[in-house]
């Protein structure tokens, strides 16, 4: 049913976590990824872990020179895109209070602007196809807030509401744009929180664990597949119940 054969994509942040999972549950499914990312090392592990030939093409997303030649160099390298995942993320907390310009203008640069101008980019070519599968991964911050979490979350939620009003402009061309909203998923991170602090954190889930990079990486296969050719402008929670909505 999620068969993805034939499809070319373009994955960023696919060094680790979750865009590690997504490029290799979509590889899985038949398409051909291209791998982005700062860590080449870790993009080669990742390929390696797929199994076959993977674009590796590394990029700071927060130069935009750099993000400006990503979309062409994974076209060029797959001979066209059908699906980009925006998953590519930084933080830099604080308090509003003490909040440094750079802490929020980095931010927003990674993980907001290089969505825009990936998913711009993107469009021309999906256009003249007539299919396209944006999707991007946003947080149950983005959802709820986060004290200290300011200029993620306005990141976050502005990806949200960036993908919704890219999904009116492109839906007659049969473009989806979608979004991930992860809640709390297992990482080398959450390895590394104490009893008291998992406690607290597993109380406001109602699934009672944590999530699974892997199951993040199902649902975007989910929103590339034409199984979800109908759903567009939408943001799927995957959080265990900790955001109803």
């Amino acid at each position: 049913m999620f068969d993805l054969s034939g499809k070319r994509a373009l994955v960023t942040g696919a060094s680790g976590g979750i865009g590690r999972e997504i490029a290799k549950a979509m590889a899985a499914a038949g398409a051909s990824v291209a791998l982005s990312g700062t860590r080449v090392g870790a993009l080669e592990d990742t390929a390696k872990e797929i199994g076959k030939a993977c674009p590796i093409l590394p990029c700071n997303l927060s130069n935009l020179d750099d993000v400006d030649k990503l979309v062409p160099a994974a076209e060029a390298a797959l001979g066209g895109l059908d699906i980009l995942v925006n998953n590519a993320g930084m933080t830099r907390d604080n308090l509003f209070m003490r909040m440094k310009n750079e802490e929020w203008d980095e931010v927003i640069a990674v993980n907001l602007t290089a969505a825009f101008h990936l998913s711009r980019a993107v469009l021309r070519g999906m256009m003249k196809q007539r299919f396209g599968r944006i999707i991007n991964v946003s947080s149950v911050v983005g959802v709820l807030g986060n004290p200290g979490q300011g200029n993620y979350a306005a990141s976050k939620a502005g990806i949200i509401g960036m993908g919704k009003a890219l999904a009116h402009e492109v839906a007659s061309r049969g473009i989806t744009v979608n979004a991930i909203a992860p809640g709390f998923i297992g990482s080398a991170m959450t390895d590394e929180l104490n009893d008291k602090q998992r406690e607290g954190i597993l109380a406001t889930i109602p699934a009672g664990r944590l999530g699974t990079a892997a199951e993040v990486a199902g649902c975007a296969v989910f929103l590339a597949s034409d199984a979800a050719g109908y759903v567009t402008g939408h943001t799927l929670n995957v959080n265990g119940g900790m955001a109803m909505i």
